[in-house]
């Protein structure tokens, strides 16, 4: 009983909880991001058809940073993800606001770097609501 009930709640734990930005807002900010990414579902199937310079952000929401499969991603974000990194909506956030400066405080490593050049100021929020809102599993 007791293994049950503590499969029960990693099982819950694992389930990242639903944004707080809005999912509609988070649709049109999302067209800044398409240049470099795309939102694919496992099948293949476009949801937001976009770059490849990027990861896929399918079910970004619960990933360990850095691991999206036969992707070449950038040392320090590896790096990232192997210290703990999982992107919930905070993190999320901060990491598109300036990504270089995440890096960089996350790893305290002044030669951190990021691949992702661009800076979304506002509506990070948003965009997080918008990808989980189409991500789900």
């Amino acid at each position: 009983m007791k293994r049950i009930v503590a499969t029960a709640i990693v099982g819950l734990l694992a389930v990242p909880a639903f944004a707080e930005g809005d999912a509609e807002a988070g649709k049109k900010v999302f067209n800044k991001c398409k240049s470099c990414h795309t939102i694919a579902t496992p099948d293949g199937e476009a949801i937001a058809k976009g770059g490849k310079t990027g990861p896929n952000l399918y079910g970004v929401a619960g990933r360990v940073a850095g691991t999206y499969p036969d992707f070449k991603y950038g040392d320090s974000i590896v790096a990232a993800g192997e210290n703990g990194l999982v992107w919930d909506e905070a993190s999320f956030v901060e990491y598109v606001q300036d990504p270089k400066a995440f890096l960089k405080a996350n790893l305290d490593d002044t030669s951190a770097k990021s691949k992702m050049t661009f800076k979304l100021k506002k509506g990070g929020e948003d965009v997080f609501a918008y990808i989980q809102s189409v991500s789900a599993e």
